[in-house]
């Protein structure tokens, strides 16, 4: 009985040690990964000001806590999901400095990808910012580009490529770290190569690319692959690109998901591929670590996002590069506006925050934007010809905060664009329509606004009002041109000169074909002629400068310097009215083709409806009293 006893508890010690070694070969099979990563940093070299009096982003300050990071991990990876150029003063050096590519070589960046920003100077503004990277000689980290080529008929196809090619871009990396080779490609996304029109690029559909590439370096040994996309993700899971991806090819283990500026809290989860997201304009640093195995099971070890703010120390040398950067910025750019990088304009006792996207309601920032194209157009266009200036919520980049508004904090709110000079910022454009047109353009801001937020629009020399609840391109209830402070009745057939940006221009002439022919606009000359080129209508300075964007709002802001800024642009003034009326009499006045379609429709759906319950009660009363009609007697 002893000896038996003795045998089973050799036998349970032996299946213990079996158990044991199992899981420690196990746990020895397993690899662990920690990739840090960021994306539309939008040439954010400076700390911005936040809405609670502190400061956001920083370059200097980012590569403090990629240190940080690296100190418990050293191992870490360190990637970008694209769009790091435009958005402040420092992107005025991207063709002939690259600024952006070398500084994120010097903060020890392994790998990024492009996004659609980066062809804001069209293809050949790209390559010039490649080849000025190149020859710089810096340390740069690896561009991956995997969907994206030169069209075969963009003239400067082989140009790029020369240039693409001496700064080493290439579709995919593999990179040893740590024991484990990693599979790295960049994607551009469906929705970001439309929003780079000019690029001259063409895109390979952004899924086959990524199984091929998938599979590529998976032959070649990669072990762990990410893709750096410049996609993005959204609430609607049908509009979510990278969600879709992650559904379509198989093998990607993380997605680091840049271009629709996506803050993610956690990682979302496809199958086994994880997609992180650490927010825009350096606001943050993101981390996740993983342990993996090689069948592909993996386990989230960590995730966390490190808040790039005033607690953070900034890096001496970033710090340094960056005031070169300036420097250089004051001398070849801003000289010839006569200003400098941090010039104080104005002193504001309010803040003015950026528009709330979907939010039909006048703004601020935007109603002060679109009073200095305003003033800017009055200034050198010099007549007393009444003028209509129209700016959009899309290219509104940056808010105003209380205190010291400063030349850079003037570019940063807009940022966007290259004029035809090949310089950043979008020129303002001069054009015509008529009053009728003008009407169209309000019921653009009224009817359009709720699909597409970026197209709220905000106007100087014109107030008009309109009602949420009445029918689609028919919300509009009055407009009237202001100048001098009287108003006065718009007449459809006559001309009134019309001055925006000019991206916002170019928008208004795609009116027509977006609005499906519900919105008749065409923006023409002064001989009333449709304009076919918007760089023949550029406004220019009495220098000779084209009148950017920016530089009309920095010099209208320059006008209150003693006075600081006036209260009329702490809220909306009420140039733009909205009503959310439900009265019946509000909702159906001054019809148009399509209101008076849809009550009559509406009609005929009661008369239907009433003719359909009178036939039930008819048929329910023959079931009950038969076919004769019932008889009633009197007692």
């Amino acid at each position: 009985m002893k000896q038996r006893a003795i045998r089973l508890l050799s036998v349970f010690l032996a299946l213990l040690l079996v158990v044991v070694l199992s899981a420690a070969w196990a746990e020895g099979s397993a690899k662990t990964t920690t990739i840090l990563f960021t994306h539309d940093l939008h040439s954010h070299f400076l700390p911005q000001l936040d809405s609670q009096g502190g400061e956001s982003g920083g370059y200097a300050r980012l590569k403090t806590a990629i240190d940080q990071e690296k100190a418990k991990n050293p191992r870490a990876l360190l990637v970008d999901g694209g769009d790091f150029s435009i958005g402040s003063l420092i992107q005025t050096l991207y063709t002939t400095q690259a600024p952006e590519l070398r500084t994120m070589g010097a903060m020890g960046y392994d790998a990024v990808t492009v996004g659609n920003h980066e062809f804001d100077h069209e293809g050949t503004g790209f390559a010039q910012m490649l080849q000025a990277a190149s020859a710089s000689g810096d340390k740069l980290p690896s561009l991956l580009m995997a969907n994206y080529q030169p069209a075969p008929d963009n003239p400067d196809r082989l140009d790029i490529q020369r240039a693409m090619a001496s700064c080493g871009v290439r579709q995919y990396m593999l990179l040893e770290r740590g024991n484990v080779t990693y599979g790295i490609f960049g994607l551009m996304g469906t929705d970001s190569d439309d929003c780079a029109p000019t690029s001259g690029f063409v895109l390979e559909d952004p899924a086959e690319a990524a199984q091929r590439c998938v599979d590529t370096m998976k032959e070649q040994g990669a072990q762990f692959i990410i893709a750096l996309s410049h996609s993005g993700t959204s609430d609607k899971r049908s509009a979510s690109e990278d969600e879709q991806l992650a559904k379509k090819v198989s093998g990607i283990d993380l997605i680091v998901s840049g271009h629709t500026h996506s803050t993610l809290d956690q990682p979302i989860v496809v199958g086994s591929t994880y997609i992180v997201s650490a927010g825009p304009y350096c606001q943050n640093l993101g981390s996740i670590t993983l342990k993996w195995t090689e069948d592909g099971e993996k386990t989230l070890v960590d995730y966390h996002l490190t808040p790039i703010d005033e607690t953070l120390p900034k890096d001496q040398e970033i710090d340094q590069l960056i005031d070169r950067w300036k420097s250089q910025v004051s001398g070849s750019y801003l000289g010839a506006y006569g200003l400098s990088y941090d010039q104080v304009l104005v002193e504001s006792n309010f803040d003015l925050p950026l528009p709330k996207a979907g939010v039909q309601i006048g703004n601020g920032l935007g109603e002060l934007v679109a009073d200095a194209f305003y003033w800017a157009a009055r200034q050198e266009l010099g007549d007393e010809e009444p003028i209509i200036a129209i700016t959009a919520d899309g290219v509104l980049r940056a808010p105003l905060y209380q205190g010291d508004i400063t030349t850079s904090m003037a570019f940063d709110v807009l940022s966007m664009g290259v004029g035809q000079d090949g310089t950043s910022g979008f020129p303002l454009v001069s054009c015509y329509l008529t009053g009728a047109e003008l009407k169209a353009v309000a019921e653009v801001d009224a009817s359009v606004t709720p699909l597409m937020p970026a197209a709220q629009l905000y106007m100087s020399g014109m107030d008009y009002s309109f009602n949420v609840h009445r029918m689609p391109f028919n919300r509009v209830t009055n407009c009237r041109l202001v100048s001098d402070y009287n108003s006065y009745e718009l007449e459809d057939d006559k001309l009134y000169r019309v001055v925006s940006g000019m991206y916002s221009a170019q928008m208004l002439g795609t009116v027509e074909e977006k609005s499906m022919g519900l919105l008749s606009l065409t923006p023409k000359d002064a001989q009333g002629q449709p304009i076919t080129d918007f760089t023949q209508h550029i406004l220019y300075d009495r220098r000779g400068n084209e009148l950017k964007e920016w530089y009309a709002l920095a010099s209208y802001l320059g006008t209150f310097e003693s006075s600081g800024l006036p209260l009329q642009y702490a809220q909306p003034d009420g140039r733009k009215a909205v009503s959310h009326s439900w009265n019946p009499i509000a909702l159906v006045r001054s019809p148009n083709w399509i209101t008076l379609t849809a009550v009559l429709l509406l009609t005929m759906v009661v008369l239907l409806a009433a003719f359909i319950i009178r036939q039930v009660l008819r048929a329910k009363r023959r079931r009950r009293y038969g076919k004769s009609k019932p008889r009633f007697f009197k007692r």
